[in-house]
């Protein structure tokens, strides 16, 4: 039972279509259809030009991921399980919006949002893996896909150390790993479509990519 009201908090909290809303209310566009098509910050921002829709979209699309995990931690028994099937479900929802057709964002605000309560040390992890990989490439997308895949390798790798910055502290850590490959792998198919451009493009392998 406490499995089903926290994936039902999470779906809920992250169904909310954030950059559709604020873009339909402030600009009378239909993000869908303009830009990438990607109901997030990113695409909020490219389209409107407005830094301040963009992090609004930004923060309250972290905020679904930090309620989620914040209510099911209040309510609930303390248990890392509740909690992380509340984010992944946050994060699913997001990304795969069902008011939107399933047409949703890349679920990276929502993602660091839960996790900054519930598994920092992933957060940390994948924040400076992008920067670095920025710095290389100069390029977001290709930073947010090494970043996902590098944070999950490290923490497969240092996966006891992993264990003491959770949240509470899973019992396990196999649950913890499958956290983490489970919310990984949502972000990273939102990301198949933009790495198929990267490496059409010839980007992928350049020393280089422009911005």
């Amino acid at each position: 039972m406490y499995c089903l009201i926290s994936s039902l908090i999470g779906f809920v909290f992250g169904s909310f279509p954030t950059a559709f809303l604020l873009l339909k209310k402030y600009k009378n566009l239909d993000i869908t259809s303009e830009g990438s098509g990607n109901v997030g910050a990113m695409n909020a921002l490219t389209v409107t030009k407005s830094k301040f829709i963009g992090i609004a979209v930004l923060l309250i699309d972290a905020l679904k991921g930090l309620l989620s995990v914040y209510l099911v931690l209040l309510f609930l028994p303390i248990d890392f399980v509740y909690p992380a099937i509340a984010l992944l479900f946050a994060v699913f929802s997001h990304c795969f919006n069902p008011w939107l057709k399933f047409k949703g964002g890349r679920g990276l605000a929502t993602a660091a949002g839960g996790t900054a309560l519930l598994f920092p040390f992933l957060l940390v992890l994948w924040l400076a893996v992008w920067a670095v990989s920025y710095l290389v490439k100069k390029d977001i997308i290709f930073a947010n896909i090494w970043a996902t895949v590098m944070s999950l390798v490290i923490v497969f790798s240092s996966d006891k150390l992993a264990n003491k910055y959770a949240f509470p502290q899973p019992e396990s850590t196999a649950t913890l790993i499958l956290f983490s490959t489970s919310l990984m792998l949502i972000i990273f198919v939102k990301h198949i479509d933009p790495l198929k451009d990267l490496i059409n493009d010839k980007k992928l392998f350049s020393k280089k990519v422009k911005e």
